[in-house]
């Protein structure tokens, strides 16, 4: 870490000249048309009207024109990914309106790399805690499934045939964690009929923080004229913009002042990510092939990439001049997290049915280092926490906490399918689907020279020591059935019966000099996992049950189709951390939509979808007593939307695209806060209600009728692209924005009145470029108008403490960027 540097480099450039980028890019948006539109269509001579291509999808595990598929499915293929220079989840995130993301808190790490994913508004407000619940998002890379317990893998999106979102409930085909609706992540495959490679060189800088780089490369290799080889790399580092500024604190009970000079850096917030990409594709003959895949990943991040909303106010420690991106932190913050993924596909015939087994396995480790001061800090301030920190001589040290976490995810995975020819008039596909996953948790809460007596026993200045493992398994039977009534109208079915189990097991807790409650005090066995003292939890549960589904179709005419659907998705239940308290059960989630999807004359596509969605018994995540992530099933929400999708050719020159979705997601039966003892969530708890603990309460902690939190009501994209003949070859123009509403942070009124909501907001990002014979430049402005739109909200701790000083991740600001690609 390095010293300040705020006064010598943050004024070197004068503001009127850190706008120059922003000021010349616009001018070339709105002078191109005008500029250069006879080369558009020389006079005399007019171009043939532009047409949509067809988008292929494998969304219902067979390949189908998306047009005929009837689920509300939004696809970004290659060629506007490439265009909208997405290169992670960010990117694509804000062009899909029926996902939107969280980011981990509650001591955990808020770097790149731990996304919370949710679909239609299907989110109660989990922090991303290593025990929380299964994701109610699932995530694909091709047919492996790539989301573990506290987020989905951020994969690096170069050489991408396309994403595919597929909204509602995929129960039946995709199974846990597909509640709400699938991501899908689809790479291009090896290709034997010819050599081709290609690179891409990129240059950023972000407005008021620093310079970063993207390096990404692909090369496709025939072997023989059955096989080839593909392989592609990429190494980027993003720029930080946040800067932890230097400040001290005084802790009141002890008078005791922390400084965090030896911390103090603008722009920390850094990432360096590495990953290589290969697979072969072999056909065995005409009706096998096989496809071994691997990908690996490293990223190093640095930093917060929350800022403290309170920057610049005097009454919380901040100078005057401390700038809006900012936080004053005094402990390092870094994440190491490596992973790779290997998969094996299988594709054949037998007769006339094609048959898929894939194989993936997973393998992720997290080290992380985590700021934890504001624990110590709120409590001494609100309960006089302080008093109880001292070191061997009895003196009183300062009571600020700092992590040191390592997190181990596996996950196996295999699915076997069958399905019969796309053209029959009765047709299936059937399957068998089996997954495991682990997760080694390892985090020491340590406390500087802390007094012996008060260590989790043999583990020096750790005040609180969790080293556990987490297994969750999954079985499953599914199948759909189709059969087309008419020529016209078609008719599915669908089922998924399902086995799922999950354990907890290890030590969580206090050492037996600081607490008689928990730690040490209530172990039960001396086994150690991990290096802990002993074992104080060792739980499982299973439940099986059933999906289903129900569709039908009516096509219209070749481009015009209506559906209906009832279908249902589901998340496992699982085990609570503090394990004094009861499992959780799996929630359910039941979608009633009718849509359509329609295309007028091969230059516009109108599709849409309204739905209701009333979700049961769902589970809610919430930092509780110690710091602790505690899941309760709590009762019920409903879901009304609408989503529309369109694109058009509207001329030659100029495409059009677009998606937007209204959500009104609401509870609707009372929160009270505890479970029955017939194992129900209590619903009714008018004020002067005494609660489990015998204390009287205010009413319900969420009432029904209370919004859900993370989804806005209303979020939507808009794109532009203006293409035209310059000197020889294409020039374009681009412009894209991006608006998301205003959403609550949490579901309780009381958590809220501290948390706040997070403001609407709109991001523009524009682009200008021009392209000839096998290479493009392209120069680029994203957040065009440096709007700190607010992303996510979250405190170190239980938010009725530490939400006195909660952290906002801001999306990047302004960042311009060159970028030079070739292939060939």
């Amino acid at each position: 870490m390095h010293a300040s540097k705020r006064n010598s480099r943050k004024t070197v450039l004068p503001s009127p000249h850190r706008r120059l980028p922003l000021a010349v890019a616009i001018a070339m948006v709105m002078c191109a048309p005008q500029a250069w539109a006879q080369d558009a269509a020389p006079e005399g001579q007019e171009k043939d009207a532009r047409t949509l291509d067809t988008v292929t999808v494998t969304a219902q595990k067979r390949e189908e024109n998306l047009q005929k598929v009837p689920i509300s499915l939004q696809v970004l293929g290659n060629t506007q990914l490439e265009q909208q220079n997405v290169s992670d989840f960010d990117d694509y995130a804000k062009l899909i309106p029926s996902l939107t993301y969280g980011t981990a808190g509650g001591g955990v790490f808020s770097g790149p790399g731990f996304v919370q994913v949710y679909m239609r508004g299907i989110a109660s407000g989990g922090d991303g805690n290593h025990s929380g619940s299964q994701p109610s998002a699932g995530m694909y890379l091709d047919d492996q499934p790539i989301t573990t317990i506290q987020g989905a893998l951020d994969i690096h999106m170069y050489d991408i045939e396309r994403v595919e979102a597929l909204a509602g409930p995929q129960g039946t085909l995709y199974g846990a964690s597909s509640q709400s609706g699938t991501v899908r992540i689809i790479t291009r495959k090896p290709d034997s009929s010819a050599f081709s490679a290609g690179y891409s060189v990129e240059a950023n800088g972000i407005d008021g923080g620093g310079f970063g780089h993207v390096l990404e490369g692909f090369v496709n290799i025939p072997i023989s004229d059955r096989a080839a080889v593909r392989l592609v790399g990429w190494q980027k580092h993003d720029a930080g913009y946040v800067d932890n500024i230097r400040g001290t604190r005084t802790y009141p009970t002890s008078g005791i002042t922390d400084d965090n000079a030896d911390l103090a850096e603008d722009d920390y917030n850094t990432a360096d990510t590495m990953g290589l990409r290969g697979a072969l594709r072999f056909d065995i003959n005409d009706n096998w092939t096989i496809t071994p895949q691997l990908i690996a990943q490293k990223q190093k991040a640095y930093g917060s990439a929350g800022i403290d909303p309170n920057t610049g106010n005097p009454d919380m420690g901040y100078d005057a001049s401390s700038g809006d991106m900012a936080v004053k932190h005094f402990f390092p913050e870094s994440s190491n997290d490596r992973w790779h993924q290997a998969a094996l596909t299988v594709e054949g015939k037998i007769g006339n049915f094609d048959l898929t087994y894939v194989f993936s396995q997973l393998k992720r480790d997290v080290d992380s280092e985590s700021d934890y001061s504001d624990y110590g800090f709120w409590y001494d301030t609100l309960a006089g926490y302080g008093a109880y920190f001292y070191d061997d001589n009895g003196d009183y040290i300062n009571p600020a906490q700092y992590i040191q976490a390592t997190d181990g995810y596996k996950r196996t995975s295999h699915e076997l399918r069958v399905s019969s020819p796309q053209e029959n008039r009765f047709r299936m596909v059937a399957g068998l689907f089996w997954q495991q996953q682990s997760h080694d948790i390892f985090q020491r809460y340590k406390v500087d020279n802390l007094t012996q007596d008060f260590w989790v026993n043999g583990w020096e200045d750790t005040i609180w020591l969790t080293a556990q493992q987490r297994k969750d398994r999954d079985e499953a039977v599914f199948g759909e059935l189709s059969f087309d009534i008419t020529d016209a109208i078609t008719v599915t079915g669908g089922m998924r019966w399902f086995k799922a189990n999950n354990s907890l097991k290890g030590f969580f807790g206090y050492g037996d000099g600081f607490s008689g409650s928990t730690g040490v005090s209530q172990c039960f066995s001396n086994e150690a996992f991990n290096g802990a003292p002993c074992t104080n939890l060792d739980k499982r549960v299973s439940e099986r049950d059933s999906l289903g589904k129900v569709n039908l179709t009516w096509q219209i005419d070749d481009n015009k189709m209506i559906y209906a659907t009832w279908s249902e998705g589901y998340r496992p239940g699982g085990i609570n951390r503090r394990g004094t308290l009861p499992p959780y059960t799996s929630d359910f989630l039941t979608n009633y939509e009718l849509g359509w999807k329609t295309t007028w004359g091969n230059a516009f596509v109108f599709n849409g979808a309204l739905f209701r969605a009333d979700w049961e018994d769902f589970q809610f995540s919430y930092l509780g007593q110690n710091g602790l992530t505690e899941i309760r099933n709590a009762n019920s929400a409903q879901v009304d939307g609408l989503e529309l999708d369109l694109s058009w050719a509207a001329s030659y020159n100029l495409q059009i695209s677009g998606g937007f979705a209204w959500y009104d997601a609401k509870l609707t039966r009372n929160y009270c806060g505890w479970i029955r003892p017939d194992g129900e969530p209590e619903t009714v708890c008018p004020p002067g209600t005494l609660n489990p603990n015998g204390d009287p309460v205010d009413g319900p902690q969420a009432a029904s009728g209370t919004r859900l939190p993370i989804t806005p009501k209303f979020k939507g994209a808009l794109n532009a692209r203006y293409t035209w003949d310059l000197a020889g070859g294409e020039a374009y123009w681009q412009a894209s924005a991006s608006h998301v509403g205003n959403r609550r942070v949490d579901l309780r009124e009381a958590e809220t009145a501290l948390l706040g909501t997070l403001a609407a907001y709109t991001t523009a990002d524009v682009s200008v470029g021009w392209s000839k014979d096998n290479w493009s430049i392209d120069l680029f402005l994203k957040n065009a108008f440096d709007e700190r739109a607010e992303m996510s909200r979250f405190a170190q701790c239980a938010a009725l403490t530490c939400g006195n000083q909660p952290y906002t991740v801001i999306a990047q600001p302004r960042t311009f960027g060159i970028r030079f690609s070739q292939s060939f």
